[in-house]
């Protein structure tokens, strides 16, 4: 082997033989057959990597000089003995199935269709007709032209000149292809200016097929898309259309990646909702949607109850419900607005103190949002997927309560009202089975949307300094929420002060010397949130008001271990606590 070898598929550098790879740091892959590198390689200052034999054999198929498949014999994958199920592995130069033409498979590990073996070194074509094509390794990881997907491996024909990269099965495609998810069949049609693809509104190059019928024209992998799916995203099922009428032509934004989507051209929509998906967005995790069948279209199976009030007992003039039973407690309900009568209650639901409209039990301790009370018995939870399985369609969480759980989202104990999956037995707090994908938040002007792709943004939460992952933020401006700050209650009370404590999103004074909590006595970033009371100048970590047990009723014992935990004990240490500080 050469120390150093001008590579015909690699024009710009040579490729020099180092005894050892690069990096010891990083897994060495070799860029032709993708098994790992740990001695002596071929090595480019662009990032290629290749066995001694990878390099070699690439050459020499350059050069038309291929002895090792003199005797090989050719496979043909319709009746090979190889042919284990029509899983054949790869083609190392196009990196196609093995079992779509006729190929070689060499003793020494390498497969080749006999088409890739016979590829000319360069080639002129009607897709490209200011300089010719070369045959060549993908070193600047560029994506196809004309089917936009980037190839890591193998060989592909490019012009250096123009940054142009084009796939080999790619120049030659069908002529016409049918698909059942579309009624006629499409034509190819050769282009030598952009276009904007019917089907998915992106940008496509080159080959387009065209159904005349229909007067659209599609990207070749557009044929293909699932006409109806379940996505993780959104409840009900969400369909693919072509264009979207006039009624619903007002902007409409991705929910996904919150940018306008063009309703004159492909995308996901529910017209119940007026929920929408950039084609590319919908079908970007293949692990985040299900595929429905046509035949499945108007199934009914999941439908959701409309709330857990069984029955309305008295109404007054607006039709509002009065007096109420609920499914989650044997006593009647009655509505009120009168908070000051009951004191710094808080609802058995969501654990907050209840604020605006409640229902209250005239018998016994039990309070209720107005909006807890009507929550449905089962609940479709958007984005969760049972550990271990693939997302298969959402299925519907109950409403339990009074027993004990650890939220699934906010990771907080509680013993409040919770949605519970039958098959892998999660619970999900009604906090954040309720949190829409859009939240306008009291600190902050602008509406928050959830991102699950957070690039060029600050990785830091706005709230807590905490590094994020999801994320709420909002698009107009650098503010960011990681999930737990979005889920703060916004008024909470505790034993340090009298008075209920409001979380607070800036600072009440310049001074240094205030930046401490009254609870734990530590200091306080400045730029974080806390909790403070006006009237008794009281300030507070976050975590110190809310501690690890605030979404337990008080009076419940949690079994940590071996070590029971009493909430009233927690409550008795507290009130000890502020008088030693009054002290």
């Amino acid at each position: 082997a050469p120390l150093e070898l001008n590579h015909p598929f690699h024009r710009h550098h040579p490729l020099l033989l180092l005894q050892n790879p690069p990096s010891s740091y990083t897994r060495c892959v070799c860029d032709f057959c993708d098994e790992t590198c740990e001695k002596f390689i071929y090595h480019c200052s662009c990032g290629l990597n290749f066995h001694i034999k990878c390099a070699l054999f690439t050459f020499n198929i350059a050069e038309r000089n291929l002895k090792e498949l003199e005797h090989v014999a050719l496979e043909d994958p319709s009746f090979s003995s190889k042919n284990d199920g029509g899983n054949l592995g790869k083609c190392f130069a196009c990196w196609e199935p093995l079992a779509i033409y006729t190929y070689f498979s060499l003793d020494c590990g390498f497969n080749l269709h006999k088409k890739c073996a016979e590829l000319p070194a360069k080639m002129g074509h009607v897709c490209h007709r200011k300089h010719p094509l070369l045959l060549q390794f993908n070193s600047e990881q560029l994506s196809c032209k004309i089917c936009q997907v980037t190839q890591q491996r193998g060989f592909l024909y490019g012009c250096s000149t123009c940054n142009l990269a084009i796939h080999i099965d790619c120049l030659s495609p069908l002529p016409v292809i049918e698909d059942k998810s579309h009624q006629h069949p499409f034509t190819l049609f050769w282009r030598q200016i952009p276009f904007i693809c019917d089907a998915c509104g992106t940008e496509g190059h080159h080959v387009a097929y065209a159904c005349c019928t229909c007067s659209i024209m599609v990207h070749k992998k557009c044929i293909s898309l699932p006409s109806i799916i379940q996505h993780v995203f959104h409840v009900h099922r969400v369909f693919h259309t072509y264009f979207i009428h006039k009624e619903y032509s007002e902007s409409l934004n991705c929910i996904r990646c919150h940018e306008v989507v063009d309703t004159e051209h492909g995308s996901y929509f529910c017209a119940d909702c007026n929920v929408i998906f950039h084609v590319n967005c919908a079908l970007k995790e293949k692990e985040w949607y299900c595929i429905v069948s046509q035949e499945n279209e108007d199934d009914k199976s999941l439908d959701i109850p409309v709330n857990s009030i069984t029955k309305f007992l008295e109404t007054n003039d607006a039709g509002e419900a009065t007096l109420i039973e609920h499914c989650k407690h044997k006593h009647y309900l009655m509505l009120s607005d009168k908070i000051s009568e009951h004191g710094d209650k808080c609802c058995d639901g969501c654990l907050l103190l209840i604020s605006a409209k409640f229902y209250h039990c005239l018998r016994c301790d039990f309070f209720l949002h107005k909006s807890c009370a009507e929550l449905p018995k089962m609940d479709l939870i958007w984005d969760h997927r049972c550990v271990g399985k693939p997302f298969s369609g959402s299925k519907p969480f109950i409403l339990t309560s009074d027993c004990m759980f650890e939220c699934e989202q906010c990771t907080y104990l509680s013993n409040g009202f919770s949605y519970k999956c039958n098959e892998c037995g999660i619970h999900s707090c009604v906090r954040c089975a309720t949190l829409p994908y859009a939240v306008k938040i009291p600190g902050h002007k602008h509406l928050l949307l959830f991102y699950y792709d957070y690039y060029n943004f600050e990785k830091q939460c706005s709230g807590c300094g905490t590094d994020l992952s999801n994320t709420y933020r909002c698009k107009d401006c650098n503010f960011g929420l990681c999930l737990n700050c979005v889920m703060r209650p916004t008024r909470v009370g505790h034993n340090c002060d009298d008075h209920p404590l409001n979380l607070t999103y800036h600072k009440i004074n310049d001074y240094t010397k205030y930046h401490y909590c009254d609870i734990c006595e530590e200091e306080r970033d400045s730029k974080n949130w806390f909790y403070h009371c006006e009237t008794c100048d009281t300030s507070a970590h976050v975590d110190c008001v809310l501690g690890k047990y605030r979404f337990i009723k008080l009076g419940s014992t949690y079994n940590e271990g071996n070590h029971p935990v009493g909430t009233m004990a927690a409550a008795k240490e507290n009130k000890v606590a502020k008088q030693n500080l009054q002290n």
